[in-house]
């Protein structure tokens, strides 16, 4: 069960702009020159992978709602290589 309102922390980190930022190292690098750079500390790291996790269930959700069934079996996988990386 994934509890989306206790795991935002109001933390500007968890907003899907940052994740789509994030994404790619393409054009999105010159948003890092304007918003400032991100922390890099232990506890931001972890917060990150809670946060895709997050992120993974709402895709999950759409990908139901859409009838995408691989979808929805794949994104068991995703979250379960996220969940893998949390000490």
């Amino acid at each position: 069960m994934l509890d989306f309102d206790r795991t935002w922390w109001g933390d500007p980190a968890a907003d899907w702009t940052i994740r789509m930022a994030n994404a790619k190292q393409d054009e999105r690098l010159a948003f890092w020159e304007t918003y400032g750079k991100q922390e890099r500390t232990p506890a931001a790291a972890w917060r990150s992978l809670i946060y895709e996790i997050r992120h993974l269930g709402a895709v999950r959700l759409e990908r139901h709602r859409h009838g995408e069934s691989d979808g929805v079996a794949q994104s068991y996988d995703d979250v379960a290589a996220v969940l893998a990386e949390i000490d």
